[in-house]
């Protein structure tokens, strides 16, 4: 950083005593360190175990010899446009989005940014720069302090709970104005720009779409927006859960992803030519998206629960076909004009770490157009999807397809994707190690 870099970035942190230094592990979960002010501006490295990027989501690590027998350190290094006071804290503190490095220097092939940065690179070793929204979904609750019993939202200002009704309704009747009003000023304060707003399907669940631009800069963006929403939810008495399927008989949440793709000398969107009309590249990357997802189903639906959302397909398509503006497709086109022609990957679920999920739908797309791969044939109205465009079902399922995947092992490499599988089969374990209780109640007096 330059001088004038240090200076402007002393005077953003005045006041500030503590820096929360943080980079998104495997499950995109903020895990870091937090640093003195005094020690950040000074340049100071601060270090971290390579394992916890492997972190498991019960808080558990695999072998060891999945991140380094030695375990040894990473660096964190913090990314200079995202250092920002946090608005919604009481205490004078800061937070820091940092790329987790070798030593040696080079970005870490088990940090899920490091990854995107590298698909990045390689769209800009062919002068072309993707450009990524994401909308995401999430839901807020009453606090939920017995696991065992189902969440519940909030009691609204009529003292009654939502019952479902609500889907695009902008009343404020469900008491959470003064929670959307914190949110969003510290988005504001944040420099998070938002489009839409709406009250979703489910009970007392919501969707923000965030403003295209940098897939860089949407995934950290998008990473904020998570941690912004449970710290600001905690000071409201609230509870927000991004699980992809919190309720049942309930639709789950998602998080989409529009891509298209600019040449970078021009800025013109390549999916269409002169004419308006759709382009071979346009063709290629949807192919190479479709080749993709079954071998990347584990990456977007990475939870046992991810696939409680996909196993009610209206909306959230378990299935690799692609249409024009159906949103029973895996993939959508949705209606537009030429310049912002883009291709919607609706399989990833709100539970997805964005930077994988962003990552991986770019490197498919990137490797349809390095092989020419043609699409199947585009699907309207009801359909049945092919047997070679359906998608695994289950987290296990999902699991073998990625172990047997050699493509998985080109784009993201293979110390990474033996960490992820590693990684996830201890989750997938520690999940069957419990009885359910849909199993004590219907399986008790018949088995």
């Amino acid at each position: 950083m330059t001088t004038d870099g240090q200076r402007s970035l002393a005077q953003r942190l005045t006041g500030i005593d503590e820096i929360e230094c943080v980079t998104p592990d495997l499950n995109g979960v903020p895990r870091g360190k937090v640093m003195t002010a005094e020690g950040f501006l000074e340049g100071r490295r601060l270090q971290m175990a390579r394992g916890v990027l492997l972190q498991c989501i019960m808080g558990g690590y695999p072998p060891a010899r999945f991140y380094g027998s030695d375990d040894g350190d990473l660096a964190l290094v913090a990314e200079p446009s995202m250092i920002h006071p946090l608005p919604w804290s009481d205490e004078p503190r800061a937070l820091a989005i940092c790329d987790a490095d070798e030593l040696s220097g080079e970005s870490s092939n088990l940090s899920t940014r490091g990854q995107l940065k590298k698909v990045i690179a390689r769209y800009a070793a062919r002068g072309l720069a993707p450009v990524v929204a994401t909308e995401l979904e999430f839901f807020v609750f009453a606090p939920n302090t017995d696991p065992t019993q189902p969440f519940r939202p909030p009691v609204g200002l009529d003292g009654r709970r939502e019952d479902g009704q609500s889907a695009f309704s902008v009343s404020s009747n469900n008491g959470l104005r003064p929670f959307f009003s914190e949110v969003y000023k510290c988005m504001a304060a944040l420099g998070l720009p938002r489009d839409t707003f709406m009250h979703e399907m489910g009970v007392s669940q919501f969707e923000i779409n965030l403003l295209h631009g940098d897939p860089l800069l949407l995934a950290d963006q998008t990473f904020l927006f998570k941690h912004l929403l449970k710290e600001v939810a905690l000071k409201h008495g609230l509870s927000v859960v991004c699980m992809a399927k919190p309720l049942a008989h309930t639709p789950g949440s998602s998080m989409h992803i529009h891509q298209s793709l600019v040449e970078i000398a021009t800025g013109k969107n390549v999916f269409s030519d002169e004419n308006g009309q759709p382009t071979a590249m346009f063709r290629h990357f949807i192919g190479g998206q479709q080749a993709g997802m079954a071998d990347f189903t584990a990456l977007f639906a990475p939870n046992v629960n991810s696939y409680q959302r996909l196993c009610h397909p209206y909306a959230s398509p378990n299935n690799a076909c692609w249409s024009h503006d159906n949103r029973a497709a895996g993939l959508r086109i949705p209606a537009s004009s030429p310049v912002a022609r883009r291709v919607e990957n609706r399989l990833p679920g709100a539970d997805a770490n964005p930077y994988l999920a962003i990552a991986a739908s770019l490197a498919a797309g990137l490797h349809g157009i390095e092989h020419e791969l043609e699409p199947s044939a585009a699907i309207q109205g009801e359909f049945e999807v092919p047997d070679n465009l359906s998608l695994p079902c289950t987290l296990h399922a999902a699991l073998e397809r990625l172990k047997r995947s050699q493509l998985a092992r080109e784009l993201f490499g293979q110390e990474f994707i033996e960490g992820y599988i590693a990684s996830k089969t201890m989750e997938l374990t520690s999940f069957f190690d419990e009885i359910t209780p849909w199993e004590r109640r219907v399986l008790a007096a018949q088995a």
